[in-house]
C-alpha cells in the first residue's frame, strides 16, 4: 500500500520568541515493513542552523535553531511511504513452546549472562514506571505456561476491552498509572499503559510512534489535516536456542520485535497492519515526540496539529478541490 503522510505543526506566540531550538521527529524509517519513497521536511521561517542525525534507537531526526526574532513557527512533513502486510508469525514448535516465563527468566539478571541489547526496554522510563498496579491489571492475561507472544495478545485484548477510549480525557504529561486508574485515555495512554504491564512483569517492550490509515465517516469526505498521530507497542521475543527457523525471514540473531495495536486490537510481526507507517520508536513517549525544543521568549502561544493519512491520488485530489 502507498500512504502519503501530511503532517502540520503551527505555534502562533503571543509575544515574540528571540532564540529557538528544536528536535523533531517527524521522518519514517525505513523497516521490513515499509519503505519511504520521498520526504521532505519544511521550517518556516528559515532556520539558522540545521542538521539531521540517527539516534541511539534508529530514528531520524531533525535539529534545527532560530536565533532571529519570530511570531510563528510552521513545521511541514510530506512523507510517501510503501508499506507492506505483517509477516507470519513464526509457526515452529520451538518459537511457539516460549513462554512468557522462559522470556521473562532470559532477561534475568545472571552473572556473565550474553548480553542482548532488549534489555534497555524492560526498565522504567520517563513516562513508563515499573509498579505492582500494572502487573495486577496484566496478570489475567499472563497464565502459567502461555506462549509469549499469545500472553501479549491476550494483554493487548484487555486493554482495547475494559478502557475506555475517550479524545482530551488526558494530556500529553498524564502519567499512565493515572491513565489506568481512571480507565480511559487515548492511544499513547494505552501504548504507555501496555509497555507498564509488560515491564513489570519482567518483559521488554518498546513505543512505537506512527501514522494509521483511518476512514471518514459513512458518507463523508476525507479531509484535509483531520488525522493524527498514534501510538502503539512492540514486544520482543527471543530466538529460541538452537532454532534457525526464521533466519532467512527477517528475524535477527536475537529475537523479533512483534507490534501490537491495544487501540485497535490489531497486531502483526513487523507493524500491526498494511495501514501502519512507523516513525520512530523509543523507551516511551519521551524518546520520539514529534516534537520538542527551548524557546527565550514569550510563554504564551497557541498549537495547531493537523495531520493526513491517505493514499498520494486521495490527496492530490483533495489539495486541487
Amino acid at each position: 500500500m502507498l500512504l502519503r503522510i501530511l503532517h502540520k505543526t503551527c505555534y502562533e506566540y503571543q509575544i515574540g520568541i528571540n532564540l529557538a531550538q528544536h528536535m523533531v521527529h517527524l521522518t519514517p524509517v525505513d523497516t521490513g515493513s515499509q519503505q519511504v519513497q520521498a520526504h521532505t521536511l519544511t521550517i518556516a521561517p528559515e532556520p539558522a542552523a540545521r542538521s539531521q542525525t540517527v539516534d541511539v534507537y534508529g530514528n531520524v531526526r531533525t535539529f534545527f535553531s532560530l536565533q532571529a526574532p519570530h511570531e510563528t513557527l510552521t513545521v511541514e512533513a510530506d512523507s510517501l511511504v510503501q508499506t507492506r502486510p505483517p509477516r507470519p508469525l513464526p509457526d515452529s514448535p520451538a518459537w511457539q513452546a516460549t513462554t512468557w516465563e522462559a522470556v521473562r527468566e532470559h532477561f534475568r539478571y545472571r552473572a556473565q549472562a550474553p548480553y542482548d541489547a532488549a534489555s534497555e526496554f524492560g526498565f522504567s522510563s520517563p513516562y513508563v514506571p515499573r509498579d505492582d498496579a500494572f502487573a495486577a491489571f496484566a496478570r489475567p492475561a499472563f497464565a502459567p505456561g502461555l506462549p509469549m507472544l499469545e500472553a501479549a495478545r491476550r494483554l493487548m485484548e484487555r486493554i482495547h476491552t475494559e478502557l475506555k477510549y475517550e479524545t482530551a480525557s488526558t494530556e500529553v504529561n498524564t502519567p499512565a498509572l493515572e491513565a489506568l486508574k481512571q480507565g480511559k485515555g487515548v492511544c499513547q495512554d494505552f501504548a504507555h499503559i501496555m509497555l507498564g504491564c509488560l515491564r513489570s512483569l519482567g518483559l521488554p517492550a518498546r513505543y512505537v510512534s506512527g501514522y494509521l490509515l483511518t476512514q471518514p465517516p459513512p458518507g463523508k469526505p476525507r479531509l484535509i489535516g483531520a488525522d493524527a498521530s498514534h501510538a502503539w507497542v512492540a514486544v520482543y521475543c527471543p530466538r529460541p536456542e538452537g532454532d534457525e527457523s526464521m533466519a532467512a525471514d527477517g528475524a535477527d540473531s536475537k529475537g523479533i520485535w512483534v507490534d501490537y495495536d491495544p487501540t485497535n486490537n490489531n497486531c502483526g510481526w513487523g507493524s500491526p497492519g498494511e495501514d501502519y507507517v512507523t516513525l520512530a520508536t523509543g523507551r516511551d513517549f519521551a524518546d520520539v515526540s514529534p516534537m520538542r525544543g527551548v524557546i527565550q521568549g514569550g510563554a504564551q502561544h497557541t498549537l495547531e496539529v493537523a495531520v493526513t493519512v491517505a493514499p498520494p491520488d486521495e490527496i492530490a485530489a483533495l489539495q486541487e478541490a
